[in-house]
């Protein structure tokens, strides 16, 4: 079997006025990240690390913030439209590491929510996905609580012919 592995990362400013969205999942909080679409980080870097797996290029060149089409649009639909790439070239997720780092709001609590969501999208186990967190200890935009980021490593296998 063939493996193919790639890593995907993502910023996004937060600002009032905005839902907060990361892994799919609705976070309540008094800032929201900014972006074309629902600015969900966690859910970009995973397209990009499918994508780059791949060497298929990157979420802006598929799903590029010019174009209207895109405008607010439900981060989750990338990930699915992503994934039907990678699977469209023969290849599944085996799993999903990723970490987002922000300051605030705490995102523990709905872990097990995101890891589920992606899971069920990618058509592989909740068991087979983590999402950490973790803080840029003050330092920084994240530490001044202007934005957060994500990253994601994903390995991908060539799926048997017919199977």
């Amino acid at each position: 079997m063939c493996y193919r592995i790639g890593s995907g990362v993502d910023f996004h400013q937060l600002v009032p006025g905005r839902e907060l969205w990361l892994g799919g999942v609705q976070i309540p909080h008094d800032k929201g990240a900014l972006g074309h679409s629902d600015a969900d980080v966690l859910l970009h870097a995973i397209c990009d690390a499918m994508l780059g797996a791949l060497a298929l290029g990157d979420i802006g060149m598929h799903f590029p913030d010019t174009s209207s089409e895109f405008k607010n649009i439900d981060s989750k639909i990338l990930l699915k439209r992503t994934f039907d790439l990678v699977s469209s070239k023969g290849y599944g997720v085996v799993n999903v590491d990723s970490t987002i780092v922000l300051e605030e709001p705490k995102i523990k609590k709905y872990n097990t929510a995101m890891r589920e969501l992606i899971a069920g999208v990618l058509g592989i186990t909740a068991d087979d996905v983590s999402v950490k967190a973790t803080t840029n200890e003050t330092m920084g935009f994240i530490g001044r609580k202007e934005g957060l980021s994500a990253y994601a490593t994903v390995l991908l296998q060539k799926q048997a012919e017919g199977g």
